[in-house]
């Protein structure tokens, strides 16, 4: 008979605060791209790239590990429209760091713009180069910032709610062990 588990696995918790790290620093990036015309600009361009990249790949790692490992059952107490917040919270943050890096590609691939990852390595555009679709992906692009700044908001909102009001366990779930396991 199995235990049911009461943490996230050490992989997904490592990748959890990695990535946290990752997007974090991603999203005031992409605030300082478009708030600077300066020099900083091209510097804050090439660490974003890469970095969008790195985080399409971590998530889609972080998926399979999902998969894997499952996640600890959420408390059986806990009303029914938190529980469908919570869980449509954790789509929707899979779902945009997917497809947050995928828009960020195709659109500098409709617009014709070199996608150049660290050490001189060129990815394949994955849309025709079209000025009207690379608008149309720069808006999406933009405005699904802003609702990822919302989710992590609400994600950030829901932890101190766990954490501070309710204190049943959730934010343990993915915090580092303070004993071995």
């Amino acid at each position: 008979m199995t235990t049911p588990r009461t943490r996230f696995a050490l992989p997904q918790r490592v990748l959890h605060w990695l990535m946290a790290a990752c997007i974090l620093a991603m999203l005031f990036i992409g605030v300082g791209m478009v708030s600077t015309a300066s020099a900083k600009y091209l510097t804050l361009v090439q660490i974003h790239k890469p970095l969008g990249i790195a985080i399409l790949i971590l998530a889609i790692v972080r998926l399979s590990l999902r998969f894997y490992f499952g996640a600890p059952a959420l408390p059986a107490d806990l009303p029914v429209p938190i529980k469908l917040a919570a869980e449509s919270s954790q789509v929707l943050f899979y779902l945009l760091m997917i497809a947050m890096p995928l828009i960020g590609w195709a659109m500098l691939s409709a617009g014709a713009y070199p996608i150049v990852l660290f050490g001189g390595v060129h990815l394949p555009p994955i849309a025709p180069v079209s000025p009207a679709l690379h608008t149309l992906l720069q808006h999406a692009h933009y405005y699904l910032a802003f609702l990822f700044f919302a989710t992590i908001l609400g994600h950030v909102a829901a932890i101190l709610f766990h954490k501070l009001i309710r204190k049943d366990g959730v934010f343990e779930t993915m915090v580092p062990a303070s004993k071995p396991e």
